[in-house]
């Protein structure tokens, strides 16, 4: 797997990514303490308040500022993003309201919701090659996992010898060094219909990548598997607390095992999800891991059910790492299925508009989760997340058949159908494109096409 970064570009655009991780994760532990500081017992308020804000900035946001940042170069875009990110960072220290938290939590995630699509849809371009491709999406993977387990115990590690305030400056660096390693790595330019895409207008820019994400068979069962996805993990990480500390009478500690045991079955199965692509279609693979969640709901809901027992916190972990791993298991390849059913000129506002609907799952599980679970008890919050799990699975499985492959776009001779029908046999590889079906492919004397 790490033969990819032999690749320069994408070894300096990894290595960015990780380094401002690490940063956001060192700021999540410091913005947690800062707002004890300002709030006190009110703190868990303000933090979900401040999450709230994210996923509002991610959704609202990410296709319009990815539409705007369409007219800079993508360098531009993720440089800048750093400046800012840095910058909010830096004046997190000096904050004693918590009007001023939130608006600098929007500031920062806004600037986030900028950099992430354009990296995810920067990474198909330095790296044309789909096993390549596919061991950077494990990578990228294994990165996030990696940051939810050790950044906290970093922080922790730091916090022995310092104050929070000098995590804030901690993120700052993170977010200067992605952007030095962003600067010194050759991008791939644009292509000239690239270029013309980009010279739309803004609103265009922001609905074609809906529309695409909408129109293909493949991706609008990728939406559903998000959700799917996310009614999982809103589970987990919302209740874990409550399932450890209250339901199972554990120790604080006990609290981070449970997260691991999500966040290593996650990465196991991000370990070796490259060398089983290669036997195993995407869509098999995918559509496994999101008909799995069902199942482990259902074993969720035993655990839930019984009052004592030993049993129950193996078991409990036995079923975190399981809705880690079914997670990885969908969304490791996604960035595949948006690679192939997109064409490059489309490739920035499909990323982004899918980063922004993928979150909106996110923001509705996430109170789900928690509202819920507070009103009416855990397994009122079970039984709702299985609802939405099951449904999404079946829907995403009826979304994306099994005689409906992804296309494959290809770079030359494009062309657009507006009115074949999309049963139409020469649409058979046709990448689904604002106004029509797109063609690219080589001009053949005998290619015929019938309207």
């Amino acid at each position: 797997m790490l033969t990819v970064l032999r690749n320069r570009a994408y070894r300096h655009l990894f290595t960015a990514h990780v380094v401002a991780l690490a940063g956001t994760g060192l700021a999540t532990v410091a913005l947690g303490l800062l707002a004890y500081d300002i709030a006190g017992p009110r703190a868990g308020s303000v933090l979900g308040t401040a999450l709230a804000i994210k996923m509002v900035a991610y959704v609202g946001l990410a296709p319009v500022i990815a539409a705007l940042a369409e007219r800079v170069p993508r360098r531009a875009v993720m440089v800048g993003s750093d400046v800012v990110r840095g910058g909010v960072a830096l004046t997190l220290p000096f904050v004693d309201q918590v009007w001023q938290v939130y608006v600098l939590v929007f500031v920062l995630q806004a600037a986030s919701a900028a950099f992430t699509p354009t990296f995810l849809a920067v990474v198909p371009d330095v790296l044309p090659d789909e096993d390549d491709y596919t061991q950077a999406l494990s990578l990228s993977r294994l990165a996030y996992d990696t940051e939810s387990l050790f950044s906290p115990a970093l922080a922790a590690a730091l916090l022995t010898a310092t104050t929070y305030n000098w995590l804030f400056l901690g993120t700052a660096v993170g977010f200067a060094a992605s952007a030095i390693l962003v600067l010194s790595a050759v991008l791939p330019k644009r292509t000239a219909a690239a270029d013309m895409q980009h010279r739309a207008g803004v609103q265009g820019s922001v609905t074609a990548g809906i529309r695409l994400l909408l129109g293909a068979p493949a991706l609008r069962s990728l939406l559903w598997m998000d959700l799917a996805v996310a009614a999982g993990g809103a589970l987990v990480l919302v209740n874990t607390v409550v399932y450890v500390r209250d339901h199972l009478t554990l120790t604080a500690g006990d609290v981070a095992l449970a997260l691991g045991a999500y966040g290593g079955g996650s990465m196991v199965v991000a370990l070796f999800l490259p060398r089983l692509l290669k036997h195993v279609p995407d869509r098999r693979a995918m559509l496994t891991g999101v008909l799995a969640l069902p199942g482990i709901f259902a074993g969720t809901a035993l655990v839930t059910a019984a009052q004592t027992g030993d049993w129950r916190w193996p078991v409990l972990l036995t079923l975190w790492a399981a809705f880690g791993a079914a997670g990885s298991l969908v969304l490791t390849p996604s960035g595949k299925i948006l690679r192939r059913c997109t064409s490059p000129e489309h490739r920035t506002a499909a990323f982004a508009a899918h980063f922004s609907l993928s979150h909106a799952c996110w923001l509705a599980t996430y109170p789900l989760a928690g509202w819920l679970g507070a009103a009416a008890g855990l397994q009122a919050a079970v039984l709702a997340l299985t609802t939405v799990a099951l449904a999404a699975a079946v829907l995403a499985l009826r979304s994306w058949p099994a005689n409906s492959a992804a296309p494959v776009a290809h770079s030359e001779g494009a062309h657009v159908h507006a009115n074949l029908p999309a049963t139409h046999p020469h649409l058979a590889d046709a990448v689904l494109a604002p106004g029509g079906f797109r063609h690219h492919h080589a001009p053949r004397a005998d290619h015929l096409h019938a309207a």
